[in-house]
């Protein structure tokens, strides 16, 4: 337990450092990326002064090269020839990115060229590198050419130091080599490739979480706007009505011109409390308990015969019944009913006017719900009754959410009818 917790205590303390190593890397790479020969050429400068320079100051016969014999096995070469194949070896890693098959070729032909004239150079690393690169840059089908090649140039040496050594010993050393900057570029690229994948797989992630929040505020705003044109639609429709009998009635019967006032405060007192609900629920949290208005159920079957009180007043005669168990439905059942009728009757009240005769009916049959609003007004409705406003879409929206629809349209006999068939079953089935 208590090495455990060292080691915990050991990582946990090794969080800023790694963060500031990762933040260093993070501005190297972009930095990389505004000015990449910036870095290439920072890698031959490199290379030239730990692997030529020694070459060029001290020579191959200096003190601290190797053996006598191992030096005295190879040419001598003069200080402009040794920086000539030093450049040829060197200079081609400056685009190592850019063309890395191009760089490693050149490269190689340099390198075949020196150990043809029996020349040994530190330089030689190069070919190594260049190898690196171009497992790390290149394209996977040039490998196979770029390992054949390597390994004719390490035949080629290890057969040429078998003066000073074992050919087998050279082989081995300069194969295990090669292989080691080869799956060196390999692994580095394929820990690139995953973590561009990761990237890649979390800004989709992003995109994606983006939408669903996108989707979700759609559907609250369509959720909202449909409960604020039921409420508004539904009790400015009557308040409409009232008023304008109220205004026919001042002269002829003041006394009714009266009650149309007092019922036109009663609808829109209602309609004020509604809405007052209705956007109580969409402020901030952060408003704190006291900004939150007093909320009340939501209307289900048993506001609908109040609700028909406010329309008969409004002028229209209803005649409502219910059919089957209708107490034992769910909230979101009856709310959905009750919006389904309160739109038909707003707009029965719009279309066919004061004195029309309403029946409407709720029927209950084992998991099938109808809602049948009909009238027998006569004023000329022809095409599909308020199939462009949101009158009609929300009713439908709402019989969907219980594998429903609704559909309007003229009676035989005259008149209009609007009726709504839910499935009880399948909102009980999605759970």
């Amino acid at each position: 337990m208590t090495t455990l917790t060292t080691t915990v205590e050991d990582v946990s303390g090794m969080g800023p450092l790694v963060a500031r190593i990762s933040r260093c890397g993070q501005r190297l790479r972009q930095a990389d990326r505004a000015r990449p020969w910036v870095l290439d050429t920072a890698v031959v400068v490199l290379v030239f002064a730990m692997f030529c320079l020694p070459d060029l100051v001290h020579g191959i016969t200096g003190d601290g090269d190797g053996p006598r014999r191992f030096r005295l096995a190879f040419t001598q070469l003069s200080p402009p020839a040794m920086l000539a194949l030093q450049a040829g070896l060197v200079l081609p890693l400056l685009w190592r990115r850019r063309r890395p098959m191009a760089a490693f070729v050149a490269v190689a032909a340099v390198f075949v060229l020196q150990w043809s004239l029996d020349a040994v150079l530190r330089a030689d690393v190069a070919l190594f590198i260049a190898l690196y690169s171009l497992a790390l840059h290149g394209r996977p089908r040039q490998l196979p050419w770029a390992c054949g090649v390597m390994a004719g140039a390490m035949v080629l040496v290890a057969v040429r130091v078998s003066a000073a050594m074992s050919v087998w010993d050279a082989l081995f050393f300069l194969l295990s080599t090669a292989t080691a900057a080869l799956a060196l570029g390999l692994m580095i690229r394929v820990r690139r490739a995953q973590l561009a994948g990761l990237r890649d797989r979390a800004a989709r992630l992003e995109v994606e979480r983006d939408q669903r929040s996108r989707l979700a505020a759609a559907t609250e705003r369509a959720r909202v706007a449909r409960e604020m044109h039921d409420i508004v639609g539904h009790n400015l429709s009557v308040i409409i009505t009232l008023a304008d009998a109220g205004a026919y009635a001042t002269d002829l019967a003041p006394e009714r011109g009266k009650e149309a006032l007092q019922l036109i405060g009663d609808t829109g007192r209602t309609a004020l409390g509604e809405l007052r609900r209705v956007l109580g629920v969409l402020r901030e949290a952060a408003d704190g308990p006291a900004a939150v208005p007093e909320l009340s159920p939501q209307p289900g079957l048993a506001d609908i015969q109040a609700l028909c009180e406010g329309v008969r007043a409004a002028g229209l005669e209803i005649v409502y019944r219910t059919v089957g168990d209708v107490d034992d439905l769910d909230r979101g059942v009856q709310l959905t009913v009750y919006r389904i009728v309160q739109e038909a009757l707003t707009n029965a009240l719009k279309h066919a006017g004061a004195g029309t005769r309403v029946q409407l009916s709720v029927l209950v049959e084992d998991e099938r719900l109808v809602v049948r609003v009909r009238d027998n007004g006569t004023t000329g409705r022809s095409g599909p009754w308020n199939e462009e406003g949101h009158g009609l879409v929300g009713m439908r929206e709402r019989a969907a959410l219980y594998g429903g629809d609704v559909s309007a349209g003229p009676t035989a006999g005259g008149g209009w009818t609007v009726e709504a068939v839910l499935d009880l079953a399948h909102r009980a089935g999605t759970r």
